[in-house]
């Protein structure tokens, strides 16, 4: 297995996901990772990075989004390094999904199928940065004490 980590670095431009999904693609690819894997990642990735540069910004100004993409021994390792906003995704609330689709408040889905795809999702915040970590096992099933 190659350890290569990959480096992906884009401003806060919703235009800049569709890029960052073909690098995950390749790279999933290059290390023999199954493409659900893939497809888990980009979704998760794609929600994030659309909540951060549509609402954790309060200029217009550019901002540096850092993602590092990294193969361990049983998972795929996400961080996402971003100077927006503090937001701790890893305590969103549970949306009730039972309600039907009047009663529901908008939003807060996105984050649910994040937490869905991925095996674990952790936050921190470190000075004025927030560092967010997705694992995902590289087989594509979820293991049930992490989800």
């Amino acid at each position: 297995m190659n350890e290569e980590t990959l480096e992906i670095s884009l401003v806060n431009d919703l235009k800049e996901i569709a890029r960052v999904a073909e690098h995950i693609d390749e790279f999933c690819a290059s290390q023999d990772i199954a493409l659900e894997v893939a497809y888990a990642i980009n979704l998760a990735l794609d929600e994030i990075l659309t909540n951060t540069i549509s609402y954790g910004y309060d200029d217009d100004a550019p901002h540096r989004i850092e993602i590092s993409v990294r193969p361990e021994v049983e998972a795929l390792v996400v961080v996402i390094v971003d100077d927006s906003a503090a937001f701790d995704l890893s305590n969103a609330p549970t949306p009730d999904t039972g309600a039907s689709l009047e009663e529901r408040p908008l939003g807060g889905l996105g984050l649910f199928l994040v937490h869905q795809m991925m095996d674990s999702v952790e936050y921190r915040r470190e000075g004025e940065r927030n560092i967010v970590t997705l694992k995902k096992n590289k087989t594509g099933e979820q293991r049930p004490e992490d989800g």
